[in-house]
């Protein structure tokens, strides 16, 4: 029996609140960066340091957190992975030292980890090829309110109840969301395994993936495009802080405006490749025109530090933060597109591993940039052109993008009777 319309959208709704969470529970730490800094002693170097903690550990985690996904399917990896994260969250509560935060950050960074490939997997699971565009548009897009609720609502939680009872509200409320999850997939029995690659001997199998080039396309563009990305959610609140004078609930509304261009910027560039490609209109064309006008988008970034109205440079982020989640939406589209299904996991957490590579990079370094005092302008200039360098990288090894064969792709479901 084929999954209904009705069905496949609960699910969506869902998936959409587990990226709302992963996104708050990341949040947390950078929005009250300056009330557990002063609480704490912690310098920049110090912060960037538990930054690269974070991308370190969901780095390397994605190399297991994709053959799980693939291994497990999206019924049970979903659930594995909020709970997962959510019980880290909340042990940021009981943190003191740096030894500690940098233990649960993590933790944090490794369960968050299987947020990306489960979410990828997930739409190409459940929608046809046509649509996914808009889930992946629509996922970005909603994972986005995140960033918009979480300064909004954490420095109200914080003053009212510390810092620390963010961290256990937000954990508390992934945990809710796995019952919920598993009470809504109950009665499906997806399709989404079956690769014999995905275990042999019981390990996660890269080799064979390793020596395809349209894997090595998504690893080099995640690289390039998201190390902006981590830029900007790590060190975005400071930014304001530092050029306007902006902490606690000041930082809400700027930030929440930045979000909301991430969140539009991902809906538009999802809904408008839907529509060219339901039109006929060529893969190769809709998927490479939409990323190029993605990173002409975030050119403008630098111009954020030459301003001195806050609204102005709250524009020129929410524009950087746009082109970005639109860029993103396309490439994780183009990786179902030219991806077989019961390999979108791995090749997804493969390229997000080279991805968080790179934000583990740039966020240490950019505590380093300005522990020396060279300010942000190094970083913007790097944010400015890395998403034509990441469009040329894609262009080089993959000058034509086609869908996958129809007997490669594997995903599908069916309800169990």
């Amino acid at each position: 029996m084929t999954l209904s319309p009705k069905r496949r959208w609960a699910l969506f709704a869902l998936l959409l609140m587990a990226g709302i969470l992963n996104l708050i529970d990341r949040q947390i730490i950078a929005v009250l960066k300056p009330v557990i800094s002063a609480d704490l002693g912690w310098s920049d170097d110090d912060y960037g340091t538990l930054a690269a903690w974070f991308q370190g550990s969901a780095a390397f985690a994605f190399l297991i957190t994709g053959w799980i996904a693939d291994k497990a399917g999206v019924k049970w990896a979903n659930a594995l992975g909020v709970s997962a994260w959510s019980v880290a969250a909340i042990a940021h509560a009981w943190a003191a030292t740096m030894g500690q935060f940098a233990f649960v950050r993590a933790a944090l960074g490794a369960t968050e980890a299987m947020g990306t490939p489960n979410g990828i997997k997930t739409i190409a699971t459940i929608f046809p090829p046509d649509q996914r565009s808009t889930g992946y548009g629509i996922l970005n897009a909603v994972g986005s309110i995140g960033g918009i609720l979480a300064p909004l609502l954490i420095p109200l939680l914080a003053a009212f109840y510390g810092w620390r009872s963010a961290f256990i509200i937000a954990g508390a409320a992934g945990l809710v969301w796995a019952i919920l999850w598993l009470c809504a997939v109950r009665g499906i029995r997806f399709g989404d395994e079956g690769d014999p690659s995905a275990t042999p001997h019981g390990a996660p199998a890269y080799g064979p993936l390793l020596r395809e080039r349209r894997t090595w396309t998504v690893a080099g563009a995640k690289v390039l495009s998201d190390a902006t990305w981590w830029l900007m959610l790590f060190w975005m609140p400071d930014f304001f802080h530092r050029q306007f004078g902006l902490a606690g609930t000041t930082l809400g509304p700027p930030l929440a405006v930045a979000y909301t261009g991430a969140a539009i910027g991902a809906l538009v560039a999802g809904t408008i490749a839907s529509r060219l490609l339901v039109r006929g209109r060529e893969l190769d064309r809709v998927r490479k025109g939409t990323m190029l006008v993605s990173a002409l988008a975030v050119v403008p970034v630098p111009l954020a530090l030459f301003t001195t109205e806050l609204w102005v440079a709250t524009a020129i982020l929410a524009l950087t933060m746009a082109g970005h989640q639109a860029f993103s939406a396309t490439l994780f589209a183009t990786i179902a597109d030219i991806t077989p299904g019961a390999k979108v996991g791995r090749v997804t957490a493969f390229g997000a591993f080279c991805g968080n590579l790179g934000g583990m990079a740039i966020v240490k370094i950019a505590g380093l940039v300005l522990a020396a005092g060279l300010g942000y302008l190094p970083m913007f200039l790097f944010a400015a052109i890395s998403y034509l360098l990441a469009l040329g990288w894609i262009q080089l090894l993959l000058p034509r993008i086609r869908r996958a064969e129809p007997h490669e792709n594997l995903a599908g479901l069916a309800i169990a009777h």
